[in-house]
C-alpha cells in the first residue's frame, strides 16, 4: 500500500470517483464529507496528503487548512475549488495549501498532482544520498533527512514545500534563482509553471524566517530576476 490520502469534500460523486482513481494507484484512501469530520479523521489516521475542497458545510476548506497548519506543517494539502480567480488561488496557498486545482478537473490530472507532491516531498525519494546530508546556511541548521530547520536550537516550522525551497536557495548562497527555476526544481513539473504559486510560498517562507531571525532578512528579492539567500 502506498501513501495515505484523506479526501475532505462534501460532493460524494467526486469523493467516490477520486477513491477509484487513487486506489488504482495503490494509495490508501480515507474520506470525510465536511470540515469538522475531516479534522477528526486526521487526528485518528496517519496521513501523508489531504485533498481539501474549499466550499463545504460546517467548516470550509480555508478554515480547515488554517487549523491543520497550526499543528501540522508536514502533511501535504492539495486544495480544490470552483473559484478560478488568481486571488482565490493566492489566498488558498497563503493559508498553507501546497497546491491548488480548479474544478472541474480531469481525475488523471489530480492523480498527477498527487504524485508530484509526494515525489517532491520525499515520500518517493529517489536521491537517498542527498537526503541524508545536513546543511548549514548562516544561522540555519538544516537536516534534510528529518526535514527540520533549527535556528539557535529553536525549531522553525515549515511546510514541505517551504522546506524544499529553503534547501534549494541555501544550496547556493548568493545565486539568484528565478521563480521558474524554483518551480521546476522544487515541484519537478514542466507543464504547470505558475509564478504566483512560487511568490506565495516565498512570501510565507520569508515571513517565518523574518520572525525567527527577529527582523534579519535572509531571502532577498532581485527585482525582475528572482530570489537568493544573503547572510
Amino acid at each position: 500500500m502506498g501513501a495515505t490520502i484523506l479526501i475532505i469534500d462534501d460532493d460524494k460523486d467526486i469523493t467516490n470517483l477520486l477513491r477509484i482513481y487513487l486506489e488504482a494507484e495503490h494509495y490508501k484512501v480515507h474520506i470525510a464529507h465536511d470540515g469538522e469530520e475531516g479534522i477528526k479523521m486526521l487526528a485518528r489516521h496517519s496521513t501523508d496528503l489531504i485533498i481539501l475542497d474549499v466550499m463545504m458545510p460546517k467548516k470550509d476548506g480555508i478554515l480547515v487548512c488554517r487549523e491543520i497548519r497550526q499543528d501540522n506543517q508536514t502533511v501535504l494539502i492539495l486544495m480544490l475549488s470552483a473559484k478560478a480567480e488568481d486571488m482565490d488561488k493566492i489566498y488558498g496557498l497563503a493559508t498553507g495549501a501546497d497546491d491548488y486545482l480548479i474544478k472541474p478537473f480531469n481525475p488523471l490530472e489530480l492523480v498527477a498532482r498527487v504524485k508530484a507532491l509526494l515525489r517532491r516531498s520525499g515520500y518517493l525519494q529517489t536521491n537517498t544520498e542527498s537526503s541524508k546530508e545536513g546543511l548549514v546556511c548562516g544561522p540555519l541548521e538544516i537536516n534534510k533527512q528529518n526535514h527540520t530547520v533549527h535556528i539557535d536550537d529553536n525549531l522553525l516550522k515549515l511546510t514541505a514545500i517551504e522546506f524544499d525551497i529553503l534547501c534549494l536557495l541555501c544550496s547556493k548562497p548568493g545565486r539568484v534563482f528565478s521563480s521558474e527555476d524554483i518551480f521546476h526544481l522544487v515541484w519537478n513539473e514542466q507543464e504547470i509553471y505558475s509564478s504566483k504559486t512560487v511568490m506565495v510560498h516565498i512570501s510565507n517562507l520569508r515571513a517565518k524566517l523574518d520572525r525567527a531571525l527577529k527582523g534579519e532578512k535572509m531571502i532577498v528579492t532581485v527585482w525582475g530576476v528572482g530570489y537568493k539567500i544573503d547572510y
